[in-house]
């Protein structure tokens, strides 16, 4: 089974957004209850997409459980590390884009492609309808379930100070930067965008972000985020959103 036929029935196409559209793994049961199916089709669905390699399973106790089983480790979905861009026909706008790369300047490139970025962020922001929160926390979660709403996967981790942690295995750009790494100045640049459209008072500028492992294909790009802005604690204002 092929990555493209996980998208080409719709019913394994809906098992497939559902679960990159999750801010954490999903149980078969989990699925089965999103999609109104019987929990042994919602396995069976999900077990085609990860042959297909568009997911990935790990196992994991969960709380609250109850009856048959309760007691065993979870069977989890989660969408695997995406390093390719998953299109029919391929219409080959990484190349084009590496091309476009290629006539910039090198006076000033980096200042260019992390503007270019940033816009792009901010399109994307509009596109998800993301409404800035004066709070980091919600508003970096907003940044991530504005992603996931475009089919992207993110996760909001560890938040400390002014610094946070996004897991992103399957990023918009990471096929780009995979094929030119110097582009992860405009992915670094797409972050901030989204990050200054998620909090209130903050601007892409004063974001700094870093992006690690998104040249190995099976890992999960992690994003890091830092203000150089100090903007509200999520228990001091409430959210503007």
């Amino acid at each position: 089974m092929s990555r493209l036929d996980a998208i080409g029935e719709s019913e394994l196409r809906e098992a497939f957004l559902y679960v990159r559209g999750s801010a954490a793994a999903v149980t078969a049961d989990e699925a089965a209850t999103a999609l109104a199916v019987h929990r042994s089709v919602a396995r069976a669905r999900l077990e085609r997409l990860v042959r297909a390699g568009v997911l990935e399973t790990s196992f994991a106790r969960r709380s609250g459980r109850s009856g048959p089983g309760a007691g065993r480790p979870a069977k989890l979905y989660s969408p695997a590390p995406e390093a390719e861009a998953l299109e029919f026909p391929p219409r080959r706008l990484s190349a084009l884009v590496a091309r476009l790369l290629d006539e910039v300047p090198a006076d000033g490139r980096e200042d260019a492609l992390r503007r270019a970025g940033e816009d792009f962020g901010r399109h994307l922001a509009e596109e998800a309808g993301l409404r800035p929160s004066a709070s980091v926390e919600k508003g970096l979660e907003g940044v991530c379930a504005a992603v996931r709403s475009l089919g992207f996967h993110a996760a909001l981790g560890r938040i400390e100070g002014d610094r946070a942690e996004i897991d992103t295995p399957t990023c918009p750009l990471r096929p780009l930067v995979t094929g030119r790494p110097e582009a992860a100045l405009i992915d670094r640049g797409m972050w901030a965008g989204l990050v200054e459209s998620g909090l209130a008072g903050v601007e892409a500028a004063s974001v700094e972000c870093e992006t690690h492992s998104c040249l190995d294909g099976r890992e999960s790009c992690a994003v890091v985020i830092r203000l150089r802005r100090r903007v509200a604690r999520p228990d001091a204002t409430p959210s503007t959103a």
